[in-house]
């Protein structure tokens, strides 16, 4: 089930949740330092994390997808918000360089659909970062948050829906080692959860944090080609066909 953009902004202005937009955001600018004259794109709830990253870019669009609704962005200046459906985003080809992901595939009713529209819109050498709930992670077995909605996914399931959609993962991390307690101790110390499982390397990290790249070549266009020279082989057709030919025995023969 997909949270409502009420539910994901109330959220956000808890204390658990401003606690994991800090780790989040720290996961993200790890990668991305600076975006500086680049255009960017953030599906789903992405919203806290777009005005932190929108600093210096070409231009900041948001999407979000018609059942979750719709949250006025930014405050104060022209909306840059829009309500879409994941499988039909309303961008031309090509004209995003960066799009991250918050919220979006695992509420999404298909996902390989949606990061399919990604390939689609992003520049060739575009970058997507996914943050996705981690099926491993105490995150995703907390209804309490938003990150315990929709479909937790694998390392493995995520290598493989990449893949299928033409892209090269690039870095893999994690985030929110922090455990999703309203707790001022808790809170107090997300940092130290943060440093001390990802210097272990521990395997209950709350939520992934993958960057890939497009691949600007598709390989399923050789298939393409493959079939349609299959059409053009010879083949017999009977006399008084639309097709002309040397007649023999009542048959056409089209030359090789």
């Amino acid at each position: 089930m997909q949270p409502d953009v009420i539910d994901l902004r109330s959220f956000y202005t808890s204390p658990l949740g401003r606690v994991a937009q800090r780790m989040i955001l720290r996961a993200i600018r790890t990668r991305w330092t600076s975006l500086q004259g680049l255009a960017l794109l953030g599906h789903g709830y992405a919203i806290p994390y777009l005005d932190d990253l929108r600093e210096g870019t070409e231009r900041t669009i948001a999407f979000m997808p018609a059942r979750q609704g719709v949250a006025p962005w930014p405050r104060g200046m022209l909306s840059a918000v829009s309500l879409v459906e994941g499988s039909e985003l309303p961008l031309r080809d090509s004209v995003m360089d960066r799009v991250v992901l918050v919220h979006s595939l695992e509420v999404s009713d298909d996902p390989s659909a949606l990061m399919s529209e990604i390939w689609r819109i992003l520049a060739p050498g575009g970058h997507v970062m996914i943050i996705v709930p981690n099926r491993r992670g105490p995150w995703a077995r907390v209804d309490t948050t938003p990150f315990g909605a929709g479909q937790p996914f694998s390392r493995r399931q995520l290598t493989a829906l990449l893949r299928h959609a033409l892209f090269t993962p690039s870095h893999w991390s994690e985030a929110l080692y922090v455990p999703p307690i309203s707790r001022r101790f808790i809170l107090q110390t997300a940092m130290g959860w943060e440093r001390l499982g990802a210097s272990l390397s521990l395997p209950f990290a709350g939520l992934h944090v993958i960057e890939a790249t497009k691949q600007v070549y598709r390989p399923a266009l050789a298939g393409k080609m493959a079939r349609v020279r299959g059409l053009l082989h010879p083949v017999l057709v009977p006399t008084g066909g639309a097709a002309a030919g040397r007649k023999s025995d009542g048959l056409e023969h089209f030359p090789i």
